[in-house]
């Protein structure tokens, strides 16, 4: 058996690499072909080209890259054509492995799967339509998925996420960490503005003014910021004007499983977090650590998200479990006066919501086999009938 992956960014690549693992469980002969990072490398892929050279995002950064990106499409539906598998299998990134899906359904009958279902029922629900012109059968990471890819004629399995097979940090790890930065048994805040340049510029600034607000109550509280690698520099200049600076965990001089086993343990030991919004709501449910969702945009963006948007919350807690037990601070309501309060209720409060972290993680297929396992297994039942 022949498989024809396709990743684009690195949560693509561990997507890919878990179910690699999974179909070599079920299928030992199986080999594999296409475009991948290191870790769908290790598992046996001899990738075309570097993964990296999809991993762009924005307009402003596609543009200059077009052509190229364009010419690498082509080469890649190309490659899939010639060298004809069993299954073609694109993980993520849409606006690549659509196109190569769709360039080669025109050109044979070849299945294909698409690895993590579009948030059509966010926004934009005629992209499921457009979609099956390609695509035979998609993976679904959430629970509610399935439906509105099938109402497009697709098949659709629910595999789980892979957040639930995740690590989560020991209670000794908690400890240490708390002792490790002097934390002792205060209360901690962790503040997460992000992971890009544009949003840590914009969110980082009014984290520290909820900060403030919330020492004047609990004076004793602490804080800690895992920062991202890129940005670290950033974080550090923007919150060396905190009235109360927090402690900066930058990876910096760390190797990458000891940069997170340390950003599980903050995670963890944390008793409440302030987070943009993101995946990083369920990096905190599994930690079982009750947050706020706080998030800004400029004005223009803003208006046209809130007008296209078919739900009435981003975070998938409150969506997963049809409650709205995590408070969301978004756009307009993006006020230091507003947030602080709210968090201070879910600090002396979080009983509800981790209720519902907990539902969460059961719905995500928490104690079930392994995402990568059942998408497996979802790929040869497509394949078989």
């Amino acid at each position: 058996m022949h498989v024809f992956l396709i990743a684009g960014e690195l949560s693509g690549d561990r997507l890919g690499a878990a179910l690699m693992e999974g179909l070599k469980t079920l299928c030992p002969e199986v080999t594999f072909s296409g475009v991948g990072g290191p870790l769908m490398t290790a598992q046996g892929l001899s990738s075309l080209f570097p993964m990296d050279e999809l991993s762009v995002m924005g307009i402003a950064e596609v543009l200059p890259k077009y052509r190229h990106l364009l010419k690498r499409m082509h080469q890649t539906a190309d490659a899939v054509l010639e060298q004809k598998p069993d299954v073609l299998v694109t993980i993520d990134s849409p606006d690549f492995c659509l196109r190569v899906a769709r360039e080669v359904k025109k050109a044979s009958s070849l299945r294909t799967v698409h690895y993590v279902a579009p948030s059509v029922w966010a926004w934009r629900p005629k992209r499921a339509q457009k979609m099956s012109r390609g695509v035979d059968q998609v993976l679904a990471l959430l629970p509610f998925e399935p439906p509105f890819m099938e109402a497009a004629g697709m098949r659709c399995d629910f595999v789980g996420h892979p957040v639930v097979n995740e690590p989560v940090a020991s209670d000794a790890e908690v400890t240490a960490f708390r002792a490790d930065h002097g934390i002792g048994d205060a209360p901690l805040l962790i503040a997460l503005p992000g992971s890009r340049r544009a949003e840590v510029s914009r969110l980082t600034p009014a984290f520290g003014e909820v900060v403030a607000r919330m020492k004047q109550v609990k004076p004793e509280l602490q804080v800690v910021l895992p920062a991202a690698g890129p940005v670290a520099g950033l974080v550090k200049e923007l919150t060396a004007t905190w009235p109360h600076p927090p402690v900066i965990l930058d990876p910096a001089g760390l190797s990458e499983e000891a940069a997170l086993a340390r950003k599980r343990a903050a995670f963890r030991a944390g008793d409440v977090a302030l987070a943009a919004s993101g995946t990083v709501s369920l990096e905190l449910a599994a930690s079982d650590t009750p947050m706020v969702i706080a998030y800004d945009m400029n004005w223009m963006s803003w208006q046209i998200m809130s007008r296209m948007a078919l739900i009435d919350t981003v975070t998938l807690v409150n969506l997963v479990t049809d409650t709205r037990a995590v408070p969301e601070f978004l756009g307009p309501a993006f006020q230091p006066e507003a947030i602080a309060p709210a968090l201070l209720e879910v600090l002396d409060n979080p009983g509800p919501q981790r209720s519902a972290m907990a539902l969460t993680m059961e719905s995500l297929g928490k104690g079930q086999a392994n995402p990568g396992l059942r998408a497996a297994r979802a790929v040869l039942e497509g394949l078989e009938g």
